[in-house]
């Protein structure tokens, strides 16, 4: 709801060292503002473009085929699943890698979870299509643990899990959901659809947020260099017209940079990348309180395992692949500090290794972490910048 996600900010910001001096600015911001929320034209309760979205979201799914899967050759090398075993999917988006599973592994049952409703639709699909051995659960990974319990799914009883963060594919096609700056849409972002209609969107946070609660966000979850004048881009902007459209917020970002510069960022595959790209992760991430859901699906991962159970977590950006690679390891990540690129001096071995009893958990299955090979990239450009890492369970 409203408050939960403006308590969640409060806690972020609290949290990294860079965004301290910011945090009372954007309190302020919050107390100012909320009372808008309800009644202004980007009001939480529907989200922009709510109307719109009315049709059966699995309409949807149909028009276009599901996503390729990252990585699928190295996920079922490391998960290594076997005959009649009890695998967890936690991001089943498009069903890709569940697909490959259920096709490579007979008697295998696959418990597929996702936060959003088109893509459980799509594996509702697929459990008719297999019967008995896919079973959707509609949630987020910190509601994971209640949903199997409920399944009666016992702690320790699960043999291997995939955790694919981020955002997929499908949600990134279409663009009444209001992921992708290439297409204009809404600028709802969330990966929940309608399910929490008191679930601030991207729109209310870009129209209501003060400047510099709004540069935290960018630099916190971005790591966007130019925060400040994006922020203040935004807040410009949207005192002449509020900011409802993807494109609308990617004009604005745009214009506050020299026209050489638009592209002069560059992706992996040394291609243009346009300068909004960090900002629209940013509020994705924050819309969603995404770091804070992977480690709960972390931690729900560690629960669920059977000893010597084995897990792969696909991330596409560095916050989320310090954060996996730090809780496999054992740090302690009471303190979201840790995701910080900004260097800490003398603290920094400090911030790097304190340890907890998390460490005793986890074996690297692979020291180093796994990227995509260059002919998958070249199939599938949009798992460029994914990273594996493999973990057995002790």
């Amino acid at each position: 709801m409203i408050i939960i996600t403006i308590m969640i900010f409060h806690m972020t910001v609290r949290s990294y060292p860079m965004m301290r001096k910011t945090h009372l600015a954007a309190r302020r911001a919050w107390r100012r503002l909320r009372p808008r929320l309800n009644s202004c034209f980007v009001g939480a309760s529907s989200g922009p473009g709510h109307e719109d979205r009315s049709e059966d979201p699995s309409a949807v799914s149909a028009e276009k085929p599901p996503h390729t899967p990252v990585m699928l050759k190295e996920v079922l090398q490391y998960l290594d699943i076997q005959p009649a075993q009890v695998v967890l999917d936690m991001t089943f988006g498009g069903g890709g890698h569940t697909k490959a599973i259920l096709s490579t592994v007979p008697k295998v049952t696959v418990l597929a979870l996702d936060r959003d409703p088109t893509a459980i639709s799509l594996a509702q699909q697929l459990a008719k299509e297999h019967f008995g051995r896919v079973k959707p659960m509609l949630g987020r990974f910190s509601e994971l643990e209640d949903l199997l319990s409920n399944m009666n799914v016992k702690p320790g009883s699960i043999d291997a899990v995939l955790l694919d963060a981020g955002c997929s594919s499908m949600q990134m096609d279409e663009a009444e959901r209001g992921f992708s700056l290439s297409k204009d849409g809404p600028l709802d972002m969330r990966m929940d659809g309608d399910r929490y209609p008191d679930m601030p969107c991207a729109a209310d946070v870009v129209n209501t947020l003060d400047q510099q609660a709004l540069a935290s966000i960018l630099t916190a979850y971005g790591e966007e260099r130019h925060a400040r004048k994006i922020a203040s881009a935004i807040v410009e902007a949207r005192r002449v017209s509020p900011i409802t459209r993807t494109q609308q917020l990617a004009s604005v970002v745009a214009g506050s940079f020299p026209p050489a510069v638009l592209f002069a960022r560059k992706d992996r595959l040394n291609r243009p990348a346009h300068v909004a790209t960090k900002t629209f992760q940013a509020l994705r991430i924050f819309v969603n309180d995404e770091l804070n859901e992977l480690h709960a699906g972390l931690c729900a991962a560690q629960t669920l395992l059977k000893p010597s159970g084995r897990l792969c977590v696909i991330t596409f950006h560095s916050l989320e692949d310090r954060l996996v690679k730090r809780f496999l390891r054992g740090d302690d990540l009471s303190n979201l500090d840790h995701f910080s690129q900004r260097k800490q001096g003398t603290k920094k071995e400090n911030l790097s290794h304190e340890k907890s009893d998390g460490s005793v958990y986890w074996l690297p299955l692979r020291r180093k972490v796994i990227t995509p090979e260059k002919d998958d990239v070249k199939e599938n450009p949009r798992g460029r910048s994914s990273k594996l890492r493999a973990a057995l369970r002790r």
